[in-house]
Order: structure tokens, then sequence, then C-alpha cells
């Protein structure tokens, strides 16, 4: 059984801290994709400007879910040292970096940057759930659910401006790329007003009682990482290819970005619904089989190249609902903030690591075979069932649960 809120939490926000973290949290959640899925529709570019093939091209999204997978078991540790509000400052901070560092000429800088900027964002997207959890901890579903809809909004805005932004004037693509750190820089500014702050939810947790059990031997942590991983790999290789994928269906570039901003402003409302009803559910299951039969519908939309845009925009209501579930499964299933935290980190670390492969597999697939019909059958018949079994197992109990 989890918790209740009065036993988490034992530093009550004031109204000003309130409203000045909230809108912190929701300019770090704005940062955690636009610096992605802006690549996926100026990949053309890119590729055609450095001479790249599909496979290189394609891990350009793979880098930062490779960085994800590395940094991400790292960062409750360093705010334990640091406190969470510094860690989250200094990642920011080195997000900016990597998006300048993408702005500059070569490939080697292009892919420094990348890997900068998903260090950063790797830290934030550990560290964000049990913050959460901390200091709302009677409004997890509607925070986690106002947070990931800002996260979209920008990483809709990410992939549906890039390509107009690359043609005014001399821009182009690393101008295109560049411009989102005008946006970390904002979140810098905000966020800093957190640095004053002795409130930490690791200096919480510690007058908690100690935990004897590890979560990489729960087996409830397990599959909330695979269906963290199975989202992410759904996710991230769309992003990636479904531009192309839907040039291949007779759209122009421009009209294939906006494509892909049309799945992800699908997701928003979900994204802020579905937290919400799975915090007010007994377990999550049903939600877990929602998302993967929507899965199974809108790939095959897209493999049969027909009713495009409604299979684009039911794709990104699974994806919505997929991220969401996982983002409550890490408050969920956990007893207090320093356990999301680290479940956070297991997930995102190992299910990232999972979600790497899936550009990679992907390009790998077309340029064996020549055309997008191979990849999106293994797709199609492969993660929807992924998904579903361990969803299924990830609805219910805690990781304190016997095996």
């Amino acid at each position: 059984m989890n918790k209740p809120a009065s036993q988490i939490y034992t530093q009550p926000l004031t109204k000003g801290r309130y409203w000045i973290l909230l809108l912190g949290i929701i300019l770090v959640g704005s940062n955690l994709r636009a610096p992605i899925t802006s690549v996926g529709p100026l990949l053309s570019s890119i590729r055609e400007d450095l001479g790249l093939s599909n496979l290189v091209a394609g891990s350009l999204t793979t880098v930062p879910l490779l960085a994800f997978a590395l940094f991400s078991p790292f960062a409750s540790k360093i705010a334990k040292k640091l406190g969470t509000e510094m860690t989250i400052f200094l990642a920011l901070l080195v997000l900016t970096i990597g998006i300048g560092t993408r702005f500059l000429p070569g490939t080697s800088f292009l892919f420094i940057g990348t890997v900068l900027v998903g260090l950063a964002i790797a830290i934030c997207n550990v560290l964000l759930p049990g913050l959460i959890k901390n200091n709302f901890p009677l409004q997890m579903g509607l925070m986690t659910g106002i947070y990931a809809v800002f996260m979209n909004v920008f990483g809709a805005l990410g992939s549906g401006l890039s390509v107009p932004i690359s043609s005014i004037g001399n821009v182009g693509w690393r101008g295109s790329l560049g411009v989102w750190g005008l946006l970390s820089c904002l979140a810098i500014i905000i966020w800093a007003f957190q640095l004053n702050k002795n409130q930490d939810i690791h200096s919480n947790v510690r007058k908690q009682p100690t935990k004897t059990k590890s979560i990489w031997k729960s087996s409830i942590a397990w599959k909330v990482t695979v269906f963290m991983g199975g989202q992410s790999f759904i996710f991230y290789t769309l992003m990636t290819w479904m531009p192309e994928i839907i040039q291949n269906n007779g759209y122009s570039t421009s009209e294939s970005g906006w494509m892909l901003s049309l799945l992800q402003f699908a997701i928003i409302p979900i994204t802020f619904i579905i937290p919400i009803i799975a915090g007010k559910l007994e377990n999550q299951r049903v939600l877990a089989v929602f998302t993967a039969v929507l899965y199974f519908i809108g790939i095959l939309g897209l493999l049969l190249g027909v009713f495009l845009p409604l299979s684009v925009i039911v794709i990104g209501i699974a994806s919505g609902s997929a991220f969401g579930l996982s983002m409550m499964f890490f408050t969920l299933r956990t007893n207090d903030s320093q356990q999301a935290s680290e479940l956070s980190g297991m997930a995102q670390s190992i299910g990232y690591l999972l979600a790497a492969l899936g550009p990679i597999v992907f390009g790998w697939l077309h340029d064996v075979t020549s055309g997008w019909s191979a990849p999106l059958i293994f797709l199609l018949l492969v993660m929807p069932i992924i998904l579903l079994i361990a969803g299924l197992g990830a609805g219910k109990g805690s990781i304190e649960d016997k095996a």
C-alpha cells in the first residue's frame, strides 16, 4: 500500500512558492522535447548537407536516448549531493550549452551538442516525478498532466516550426535547431528563484523510514521499465522517421512536419487527462489495454497509407496515454519521493536504452528492404503486445510487493 500524502510531505508550500515552482516546472517541461522533436523534419536537410547515411542520420535521435540511458541512474545520486533544485538548474545550463554547440559548423559539434542535450534532459526527466510527488502529493495527477501538456505543446511546435524557421533567410537547419536555446534561457531565469530554497525532496525523504528492498529486485519495477521502454521505442522511432514515411505517401516536407505536429497536438489533451484518471483508479490495467489497442490501430493505418491524418491522431492519443501512464507509474507504484526518483531513474535508463534501438533498427530495416512496409510491420506486430503485457503488470501493486 502507498503511504498517505500526509506521511510523504512535511513542509507545506507557501502560496508564493507554489506558483513560482509550478511556473518553473512548466518551463522545465517545455524544454524536454522540442530540442529533440525539431530534428526529425530536418533530417533530410541535415543528411544532404553533411552527407550522412540513413543509419547515421537516424542516430541523431538515438544519441539523446543513449544519454538518457547512461545518465538517468545518476540523477538521483547527484541530487542527493547538490540538491534537486540545483541539479535541475545545472541541467538547464548544460541543455543551453548543448543547443548552442549544435549551431556550430561540422558533424562533430552536431553530435557533441546532441549528447549534451540528452544528458540535460535525462536529469530533468528523472527528477521531476519525485519533485512533484514531494511538493504536490494531493495533486500528482494534475501536476503531472500540466507539465506533460507543456512538454508536448513545445514538442509539437518543435516539429512543426523547424522547417519553416530553417527557410527564413539564411537561418538553415542549424539556426532552426539553435532557436530553442531562447526557451532554455527563460527556464534558467525562472528556475534560479528555486536555488535559495531550503526545501528539497531528498532532505525530506531522509526523515522517512529507510527502505530495505532495492527497486532493481522488484518485479513491478521491471514491468514499469519495460512499459516505459516500449512506449519510448515507438514514440522516438516515429518522431525520427514519420516525416519521411508521410513524404513517401505524397506529402511535401513542410506538410510532413506539420503532420508530426498533428500527432503531438493529439497527445496534449490525453497527457493531461490520463494522469488524472489514473490517479483516481484503483489500478490502471484498463488504461494499458486502451493504449495498446490504439497503437495497433494507428500503426496499421500508417502501414496501409489510408486515412493518414486520422491514423496520426490515433497514434498521438496512444502516445499521450502511454506517456501519461509511465509518469504516473513512477509515483503510484512507489511510497515516497525518493523511491519515485529511483524508479524513474531505473525505468528511464533501461527503458531509453531499449528505445534507442528504435530509430536505428527502423532505419536499418528501411535500408535493407528499400521500403517502409517491413519496419512498420515490425512495429505493428511487436510493440503493442509488449506494451500490453508490461502495462497489465505495471498497472497494479507497489514495488515493495513480493514478486
